[in-house]
């Protein structure tokens, strides 16, 4: 295999799933796969060596943040990314796009580019899609995002339109600008829930995508923002099904399990969100019961695992009893151990994805989860 040569293992039958590996400078990703999100540079309460026993093949970490701190010239000077952090595995940054749109109220936006303010202390800056390039580039990481302009849900046809033209062009100045070989340039769908824009947004990449180097990969963006999940899959999978088969297909910002498997399901390879992190430093956990809020009374006499079918130290050495006395404590090895476990479980989806992929078991897979107590809980 060549790097980021994408190849597809497995397929279902019943279904667009596929079971693949992506190349990469650092090693080989196995997909489907989870990618735990490390913002700043780290996943919080977690450190490299636990996410590498919980089988985490990918992290992503954020442009916009490390560019404010510690600055990506500090990172560059370090060695890059994986120096700086001391991860031997692949990474991922985005563009930090999604971060500069949120913040409305400081955004000035034109087809050259983007203002934002630092949420650090208020200094301005201005980003073209060629300075978000150079500052990825500093960074270092394996897969990098274009700069795109992500909209918000409701959102007017018109502003979707304008979106979806300005992020094609700014794909295609990010690949001009963009010159590592070591690096894979990833360009992003945009197009809310119209499922015209979206295929339009599809045909302008594959435009860009034939004119030039290419796009070793897609990210589908603007999902994930207010709208209703059962929305996203009125459009995903016709979405899926028009980029290249042979690239992987990554749906930015979605992480609750139910999803995780449906996308699967339309043809989707790589997934990242902050979800099973963040969830877990309010004391909520995954299982295949459902979600778990571990401040809730019933758990005081617990001793059971969190879940019984789980493989995570968390699960292996910790009752329910214990973890909702943590919680309640306020103790720190609270968000250590959950989100190991929320970690772990997604993680550990994923791979049971590929294997049913793999073995032709996908369909029951799904059909299990999806009458499963879970289903209605994410």
């Amino acid at each position: 295999m060549t790097v980021f040569d994408f190849q597809i293992q497995a397929s279902d039958p019943l279904c667009a799933a596929r079971a693949g590996v992506f190349t990469t400078p650092h090693g080989e990703l196995r997909t489907p796969v989870f990618m735990p999100v490390g913002t700043k540079a780290t996943v919080k309460a977690m450190t490299p060596e636990q996410l590498r026993h919980l089988g985490a093949q990918i992290l992503l970490a954020n442009t916009y943040h490390l560019f404010l701190r510690p600055g990506d010239e500090l990172i560059r000077e370090a060695g890059g990314l994986h120096a700086f952090m001391n991860w031997d595995r692949p990474l991922l940054t985005d563009s930090g796009g999604f971060q500069v749109f949120s913040l409305a109220d400081t955004l000035k936006l034109s087809d050259d580019g983007v203002g934002f303010a630092s949420i650090v202390d208020g200094q301005r800056f201005h980003w073209t899609p060629e300075d978000n390039v150079a500052v990825q580039n500093h960074i270092g990481a394996d897969i990098i995002m274009q700069l795109d302009q992500c909209t918000p849900y409701p959102c007017e046809t018109a502003t979707l339109h304008q979106a979806v033209v300005r992020s094609a062009e700014w794909a295609r100045r990010c690949r001009v600008a963009h010159q590592r070989p070591d690096q894979a340039l990833f360009a992003i769908v945009q197009g809310g829930t119209d499922l015209t824009e979206r295929l339009q947004s599809v045909q302008r990449l594959l435009e860009i995508d034939s004119q030039t180097a290419g796009f070793p990969g897609f990210g589908i963006g603007g999902y994930s923002v207010g709208e209703p999940h059962q929305l996203m899959f009125e459009t995903l999978p016709a979405v899926a099904q028009a980029l290249p088969v042979d690239r992987p297909r990554y749906l930015m910002g979605v992480g609750n399990p139910t999803t995780l498997l449906r996308a699967v399901a339309c043809g989707v390879d790589m997934f990242d969100c902050v979800l099973p992190t963040r969830t877990a430093r309010t004391g909520t956990v995954f299982s295949h019961q459902g979600r778990m809020n571990l401040r809730n009374a019933r758990y005081k006499n617990d001793f059971q695992p969190l879940d019984d079918s789980c493989d995570c130290p968390t699960c292996q050495g910790f009752s329910r009893a214990y973890l909702h006395h943590l919680v309640m404590a306020r103790e720190m090895l609270a968000s250590v151990a959950l989100t190991q476990h929320n970690l772990r479980f997604l993680l550990r989806l994923m791979e049971d994805c590929r294997q049913a992929i793999c073995t032709g078991r996908f369909g029951q897979l799904l059909a299990q989860w999806e009458n499963s107590a879970a289903v209605d809980d994410f």
